[in-house]
């Protein structure tokens, strides 16, 4: 049997409420199927057969899109690097997650967000991880803070989750100060963990509306004056064309 089928019978027989679900012939739909599987999947340990044959689908897929290693970037000031690609093919010492307050996941089958890509390329352990810190914890995660966990199947060595503020109408200087916080706590983070290098995502600027330029305004602040007292390279990691441009600005590159 197929990897990739072995992975999508594992996750239907976990679950007794979709009805008879049949396997796509092409592999573009059978990930599609694999992928709304997990991403609705409750955070429950996976038994080792299945986690042995997900760790090799995945670490292979990864691998065939192409990894980047920040060993090959070229920074574009003292220590910052800016970059445009897809965060889960990124190798360093961490990458960073915009989360929910729930704190386990994107639950929307293959929605586009960084929430939903990094949990479906990393694994269902990760979920079940963020499961278990919350649980613990006994309550949502406030705004501007941060978790850490293993990356599991994606290159990185650590996937630190923070949620940012939403603006559902206008920016104030409470949004302004969450935003700020989430980078410190990050950062704060990977420190503690001796971490030397961090990728950010645009925090907050997609779903959450914060507006792009203010908000690369604050990360690019917040990171150099991290810097001044503290030896570790950070990413910034841009998906679109747009977000590029204001982060070339704001760091002075041509």
């Amino acid at each position: 049997m197929e990897k990739l089928d072995f992975l999508i019978n594992y996750l239907l027989s976990e679950r007794d409420d979709l009805g008879r679900i049949e396997i796509p012939n092409n592999d573009t739909d059978k990930f599609r199927l694999y992928r709304s599987l997990v991403n609705i999947r409750p955070a429950v340990k996976a038994d080792e057969d299945y986690l042995q044959a997900e760790d090799e689908y995945l670490t292979a897929l990864t691998e065939s899109k192409g990894i980047t290693d920040i060993a090959d970037l070229t920074p574009i000031e003292d220590g910052i690097y800016l970059w445009k690609g897809d965060i889960t093919t990124l190798r360093c010492g961490a990458i960073v997650n915009a989360a929910n307050s729930g704190m386990t996941g994107c639950w929307q089958p293959c929605h586009s967000c960084i929430d939903n890509c990094i949990h479906t390329f990393a694994g269902v352990r990760l979920r079940y991880k963020c499961g278990q810190i919350m649980q613990a914890q006994g309550h949502e995660e406030p705004t501007g803070k941060a978790k850490i966990t293993k990356a599991y199947n994606l290159p990185c060595d650590y996937v630190i989750h923070t949620v940012g503020p939403i603006v559902d109408s206008i920016l104030t200087d409470e949004h302004c100060r969450l935003l700020e916080s989430s980078y410190k706590s990050c950062l704060e983070i990977a420190v503690q963990n001796g971490i030397g290098s961090i990728a950010f995502c645009c925090i907050s600027t997609g779903v959450f509306g914060f507006p792009q330029d203010k908000a690369a305004e604050i990360a690019v602040r917040t990171v150099r004056e991290f810097r001044k007292s503290h030896d570790i390279q950070v990413i910034f990691n841009v998906f679109k064309e747009d977000d590029h441009e204001i982060y070339k600005r704001l760091l002075g590159g041509n």
